[in-house]
């Protein structure tokens, strides 16, 4: 019976063991592998290149000028990626764009050569939605190449001068009126390269479609159009190394965790097997039980104990008892009204754990109570529901232990006085009336 006793016992605490530290393991894993991740998610951008009133979507006339010109232009934005796949995006741009060879010129051919118009951006601002070929890669958390289109709304001031040879007819339709502002819609396509974690090379081509028919000063009979082809670099913001959301994999970072989650677990498992095998002898010895008396060899205190032997939790063979003799405390009538009359008195500065001085001489009966007939004394910490939980169970904690601390500088030993706080998780009364408050804010004596 013994035998059969002691294998229960060394079987289950094997079992208890292996999985406590299996436990261990696994959340000193896990808590950290799926914590909130953080990522760059502004960015600015800067960019130039060149400006032409030729769009892929123009007719065969090209507009109000058949001959496109190529001239400079610059351009910044900034952006706020919300999700890999789409953000938003502030756009800037400036330059000029020009053209030549008016359509439907009256003059001659050489005069028709001498005719050209030059808007000058003054300043365009437009709000664009970017929208992003997310990183799909299953191996790769960084997107190198990352695909995009744009498309919004945006609001510029322009001026055209349009230009003839001295002498020769007006362009027909002409509309030059100096600077106006107008309405315009850009959309755009492109693509960035990854240079580094935080930097991106930006190349990308914009067809701006403006709400009006004199951009380039003539009025004709459709609305104008003007491209931006550009290339640039893209600086993202926020905390150094933390990655970009636009080139943010989550597929192949899931791919990872697992992977990572995966190796963990097999080398858990691993270290538990073998320390299962080392273990298991000392354990076998430590649980047996080589004299038979009923207590395992790691907690006999009392090896080697005779057969049949009777013996207690250690091992050791039990002794005759002796008498207990114990002091009944009596706690009177009397002694109770010093300790509520303490309790009434005892008041606190405001949010603090310092005692009043009007609150000394009623401690003070208390703290010679104590002395005199050795009573032991229970102070229990209390507040009402206002402010943090963890700030009220400290202040009741430190409250009760300041009352301790006078009660022991007046010469009561400190071991006779226990000191708890309960926080508002205990109160006397309701929480929602100032009364009801104040009653709950209290620091309750036990004499025992």
């Amino acid at each position: 019976m013994k035998s059969n006793i002691t294998k229960t016992a060394m079987i289950v605490s094997l079992v208890g063991l292996s999985s406590h530290l299996f436990a261990q393991d696994m959340s000193s894993d896990t808590t950290k592998r799926f914590d909130k991740k953080s990522f760059r998610t502004w960015s600015i951008g800067l960019n130039g290149g060149m400006l032409t009133h030729y769009t892929p979507f123009n007719n065969r006339s090209n507009g109000d000028f058949y001959t496109p010109t190529e001239s400079w232009g610059y351009g910044a934005y900034v952006k706020k990626q919300i999700v890999p796949g789409f953000g938003i995006q502030a756009d800037f741009l400036a330059g000029k764009v020009r053209g030549m060879r008016a359509n439907n010129y009256p003059g001659t051919q050489a005069q028709l050569d001498q005719t050209g118009f030059t808007t000058s951006i003054d300043w365009s601002a437009a709000l664009s939605a970017n929208f992003t070929i997310a990183n799909l890669s299953l191996n790769q958390k960084k997107n190198i190449l990352s695909p995009y289109a744009t498309i919004g709304a945006g609001y510029m001031s322009s001026g055209a001068t349009l230009r003839t040879e001295a002498g020769a007819p007006a362009i027909a339709n002409a509309t030059n009126q100096g600077f106006h502002e107008n309405w315009f819609v850009p959309v755009g396509a492109g693509f960035k390269l990854g240079i580094s974690n935080g930097v991106n090379i930006d190349l990308g081509y914009n067809v701006n479609f403006v709400k009006g028919k004199n951009f380039d000063g003539v009025s004709g009979a459709a609305n104008d159009r003007f491209s931006y082809a550009h290339a640039g670099v893209e600086i993202a913001l926020g905390k150094k190394g933390a990655p970009q959301l636009q080139n943010f994999s989550p597929i192949a970072a899931l791919r990872e965790q697992s992977a990572a989650e995966s190796a963990e677990l097999r080398r858990a498992l691993s270290t538990e097997e073998q320390n299962r095998l080392r273990d298991q002898e000392q354990y076998a010895k430590d649980m047996g039980d080589d004299d038979g008396d009923g207590v395992a060899n790691k907690f006999d205190k009392c090896p080697g104990t005779p057969a049949n032997t009777q013996v207690d939790g250690a091992g050791c063979p039990l002794k005759t008892p002796r008498p207990i003799v114990t002091e009944k405390v009596i706690v009177t009538e009397a002694d109770r009204r010093v300790v509520d009359e303490a309790i009434k008195n005892l008041e606190f500065d405001l949010g603090k754990a310092t005692i009043r001085s009007t609150s000394f001489n009623t401690l003070n009966r208390v703290a010679a109570l104590l002395v005199e007939k050795n009573f032991s004394l229970k102070l229990a910490g209390h507040t009402d529901n206002t402010g943090s939980m963890a700030l009220n169970l400290r202040l009741s904690k430190e409250r009760a232990e300041s009352v301790k601390a006078y009660l022991v500088s007046q010469g009561v030993n400190a071991s006779r006085v226990e000191a708890t706080g309960y926080g508002p998780n205990q109160p006397i009364a309701t929480n929602k009336t100032a009364a009801g408050r104040q009653q709950n804010r209290r620091v309750e004596f036990t004499l025992y």
